[in-house]
């Protein structure tokens, strides 16, 4: 028989690839997605399998849905990737982040306890709830955390609430801590994708000079696609446990830029310091990317970096796609927009 997995959040980016990896594994996938988000499904049908995914109403707001979608399911595996997941809006809406990402995980494992007690369960846990200090060399699962936006903190709840039901009623319960992780399905609203798309305009469809926030900041960053692997490994063990995800290097955004420029083909030369920095196209002598104050985060984290020891030594995993290679793929998927 064909085990089965839900899929919170299998709109995003992870949980397309998730399903996509699942499927290849001969699950039965299910999704949970929000009755709002109509016309979310575009990462599916670009792997092509949106009809081989039955997707299920899942409000993470709602204890009563929850609750009859587990146990009316019986789940072999529940991974809730589902979250209010931008940093920045998290500042402007604290409750809805916190109710979403903190209670949402909450009220899944409440319902797993109550009706599907042998479910496997993975959390989406996150790298900004370390916070980041200056003086450390990395992260990793005994490295202290120190969240610096609501959205870090829901996440911490969410990740420490699933330890307390794996020790108090000896759940199934896994958290993977990653780090940085982006592709072609990343949304808009993130950094990385906003810099691809936003330099492929200036370049294919003559749009104004792309406006970032802190330059500086440090993360580590790996390709989706390489990570949701490692969410099903953690639930194939004998035991529960965290791991830390993550590709061992950090590297800034403007280091993320210069390449992204080069691969699009610019000939990027920055000049000028702090909010006036700018970066140039030697090629065409224009203005490309501009320093915006109103994109920087009330609290800022400027330093990641992963150690992953724990999972290559106990999981047998490691990264397969390099900074550059993940960056050409995400630049070569926006260009052939372009060509199209």
């Amino acid at each position: 028989m064909k085990k089965k997995a839900l899929i919170t959040g299998i709109s995003g980016q992870d949980g397309a690839y998730l399903a996509q990896f699942l499927l290849s594994k001969n699950y039965k996938v299910y999704g949970g997605d929000r009755r709002t988000a109509s016309g979310s499904l575009w990462r599916l049908k670009k792997l092509g399998i949106e009809d081989k995914v039955k997707i299920l109403d899942f409000e993470l707001a709602e204890d009563t849905n929850i609750h009859k979608i587990i146990k009316e399911g019986q789940f072999n595996e529940v991974y809730n990737l589902a979250a209010q997941s931008f940093v920045g809006s998290s500042f402007d809406t604290p409750l809805m982040t916190s109710n979403i990402n903190a209670f949402g995980t909450l009220r899944i494992l409440e319902a797993i306890r109550y009706y599907s007690k042998n479910t496997k369960f993975y959390q989406a846990s996150t790298s900004e709830m370390f916070g980041g200090l200056k003086d450390e060399k990395f992260q990793n699962e005994i490295s202290r955390f120190r969240p610096k936006s609501p959205y870090a903190v829901s996440k911490l709840y969410a990740h420490w609430i699933s330890n307390i039901y794996r020790e108090g009623y000896n759940l199934f319960c896994c958290s993977g801590i990653l780090f940085n992780h982006e592709s072609p399905l990343r949304g808009d609203e993130f950094v990385t994708k906003k810099i691809v798309k936003g330099l492929c305009k200036i370049k294919y469809a003559k749009g104004q000079p792309l406006e970032v926030g802190n330059i500086y900041s440090k993360r580590d960053w790996g390709f989706a696609k390489d990570y949701v692997e490692i969410m099903w490994k953690m639930l194939q063990q004998k035991k529960p446990d965290d791991y830390v995800i993550s590709t061992g290097e950090t590297h800034t955004i403007k280091e993320f830029i210069n390449i992204a420029c080069k691969i699009i083909g610019f000939k990027p030369k920055w000049k000028g310091k702090g909010l006036n920095e700018k970066c140039y196209d030697l090629k065409s002598s224009r203005v490309i990317v501009k320093i915006n104050k109103k994109y920087f985060r009330p609290a800022e984290v400027d330093f990641l970096r992963g150690d992953n020891t724990k999972a290559r030594r106990i999981l047998n995993w490691k990264p397969k796609t390099s900074f550059i290679q993940l960056i050409k793929l995400m630049c070569e998927d926006e260009i052939q927009l372009y060509k199209k």
